[in-house]
């Protein structure tokens, strides 16, 4: 079997709802999906959910290779990318490669990716994620009790900006898991996408503990901050959650090596391959791991087959237009399909028609930092469905 060739699409995520965090928020609730598709000699087509940033250049590494081989070919892309530096972006265009790669291997030979990988239980254990900033009580509320319907018992909340807020926030989050199945102890947990000072950080949490107890505080300063990381740790009871936006293991191992992390995380776009070197690295140190992303499909298969995994985030309920998954939401948990390979499915007529916006740089959002964050004496509460102003459709 040979790799052909790849193609690439861009679909969306219709989140029917505002979604952010502290750094910004996208009023109307469209977020893009890339998506690449893998060809092979054999008519088996992998699909990977990621950037496709400078694909022709990482493709190179790969392209007439036997996708089976999918972990040499994961260090083949790292050494293509190694002189420009293979973060951000292109450490998720690797990983949607990669991603695609594993499901070529597994559909090969007829198994879903989660046997393949040795996995037992093709259950997952979920939290909700709602990238909830922007919503109004009310709104967080019912977003939250449809999570609870599906019997998930532990949630995360955006936050950071407002103290009081995001403790009123979270006990209200914690009375809809509670009512939901009575005599069950919510898990809470709070992120801040870096938008604190380690003072701050400390202060913010112990705060919000005097009432609320905190499963986790996540990127409370920034994600290369061990001393910072370290520090917030020992300030606050809630353990530490970081690692979504860190690219490879030499990221890791400084965080690690300080007893800065207490919960390893990473981003479902950057692969498979990653995820599972990552998972040792932290069960070497009695860590947990725990993926962080929407539709994070090739890292809930990994996560059956290592020791230390913890909980997945699940974000929207819904998948992207027009890509189906071989999942389903019950018990509080992902449960994976037997279809061969991810299980994915995607109806690329059906993504050709969908109207989407073309993608349009603008200066604030969730992924653009903004420009006073972590300088502010007090956090600012504001109008946070009116950040985005990119133009709607």
């Amino acid at each position: 079997m040979r790799i052909t060739g790849y193609r690439t699409l861009t679909t969306v995520q219709g989140w029917g709802r505002p979604v952010g965090d502290a750094n910004g928020v996208f009023a109307d609730g469209i977020t893009q999906v890339p998506i690449v598709l893998v060809d092979t000699d054999e008519g088996i087509t992998g699909v990977g959910l990621g950037p496709h940033v400078e694909i022709e250049s990482v493709f190179a590494a790969i392209e007439n290779e036997d996708p089976r081989a999918v972990t040499a070919l994961y260090d083949r892309m790292l050494r293509q990318t190694f002189k420009a530096g293979h973060a951000g972006r292109v450490f998720g265009t690797i990983g949607a490669l990669d991603t695609a790669l594993w499901d070529i291997k597994a559909q090969a030979v007829g198994q879903p990716l989660w046997r393949l990988l040795g996995g037992r239980d093709r259950t997952v254990p979920a939290y909700a994620s709602g990238l909830c900033i922007g919503l109004s009580d009310d709104e967080l509320v019912a977003a939250y009790r449809e999570y609870a319907d599906h019997g998930l018992h532990a949630a995360k909340i955006k936050g950071g900006l407002d103290v009081e807020r995001d403790r009123h926030r979270l006990t209200l989050v914690r009375d809809v898991l509670a009512g939901s199945a009575a005599g069950t102890r919510p898990a809470l947990m709070l992120d801040a996408n870096e938008c604190w000072t380690r003072k701050q950080a400390v202060r913010h949490v112990a705060e919000i503990e005097r009432v609320v107890d905190l499963t986790w505080i996540e990127e409370p300063v920034r994600r290369w901050d061990a001393e910072g990381l370290a520090a917030v740790g020992r300030g606050v009871r809630a353990s530490v959650a970081t690692g979504e936006n860190l690219t490879g293991l030499e990221q890791f191992r400084p965080l690690i090596s300080a007893g800065a992390v207490d919960i390893v995380q990473t981003a479902a776009v950057w692969g498979v391959t990653h995820f599972l070197r990552v998972a040792a690295l932290a069960h070497a140190h009695d860590l947990p791991v725990s993926p962080v992303g929407n539709v994070p499909i090739g890292l809930l298969h990994a996560a059956t087959s290592v020791p230390n995994h913890l909980v997945s985030e699940l974000q929207d309920l819904r998948p992207p237009t027009g890509v189906t998954l071989d999942l389903r939401i019950e018990g509080g948990g992902f449960v994976l399909g037997d279809s061969p390979g991810l299980g994915i499915t995607v109806d690329e007529p059906a993504i050709a028609l969908a109207r989407h916006r073309p993608g349009v740089t603008t200066a604030e959002g969730p992924n653009v930092r903004p420009e006073r964050a972590g300088q502010r004496l007090l956090a600012v509460a504001r109008d946070l469905t009116t950040v985005d102003n990119r133009p709607h459709p």
